[in-house]
């Protein structure tokens, strides 16, 4: 048994809902591209350390870290999910409902910019932060999400590694480029005390001070 598969079998099992979304976004022909379990259990954990009752995540895709997240909140707390595509939004949505968190998830459809825009124009805050949407937009989505977020609150990012390709100065790639400026920027924020996590494809992970 190797490392990932020994961590999943002890710390972060599924249960049916969160094992039927990898066959469910195959059959919609949507992309495979949700976090790994031991991620949603890191993330999990992370929002109920931090006490999280208002979370907001960019990316839902077919709402797999939407669960792990939502089942985190306390009673009478609250997720928004940004998404861009509506099909993606509506099958997150019907897993949220079957996995009993859908009262406290609200999905939003559109550009995550814009829609990040108008929950800072609402005066939103937001006691947790994950960001798992278009890599090249990383950077504004981390500066936005530092304007929505609360003093100790947490923002966490995905794909932080890039499979490794971020440790590779030939990969050139606009993802992978995109995503070293995430990092360096993470990583000399002032307002931020951050740190790169090796779990699943790397989990940014930073506390706002």
């Amino acid at each position: 048994m190797d490392q990932v598969r020994y961590i999943r079998s002890l710390f972060a099992r599924e249960d049916e809902v969160l094992r039927s979304i990898e066959g469910g976004l195959a059959e919609r022909k949507m992309p495979q591209i949700s976090v790994p379990p031991e991620t949603g259990k890191t993330l999990y954990l992370l929002a109920k350390i931090c006490s999280a009752r208002r979370i907001l995540e960019i990316g839902a895709l077919g709402g797999y870290s939407t669960i792990w997240l939502a089942r985190a909140l306390p009673p009478g707390g609250r997720l928004i999910s940004l998404e861009l595509k509506e099909e993606h939004a509506s099958f997150a949505r019907e897993n949220a409902n079957r996995a009993g968190v859908g009262k406290q998830v609200e999905f939003r459809v559109g550009d995550a910019t814009e829609l990040l825009a108008a929950l800072e124009n609402e005066g939103a805050s937001f006691d947790f932060v994950f960001i798992d949407a278009d890599k090249e937009r990383y950077v504004d989505y981390l500066e936005r999400s530092i304007r929505l977020a609360r003093t100790g609150a947490v923002i966490c990012a995905d794909n932080a590694l890039r499979g490794g390709r971020v440790c590779d100065e030939s990969d050139r790639r606009p993802s992978t480029e995109a995503i070293r400026r995430f990092n360096e920027a993470l990583s000399r924020d002032p307002r931020l005390e951050s740190m790169l996590v090796p779990v699943g494809d790397g989990l940014a992970v930073a506390r706002v001070r």
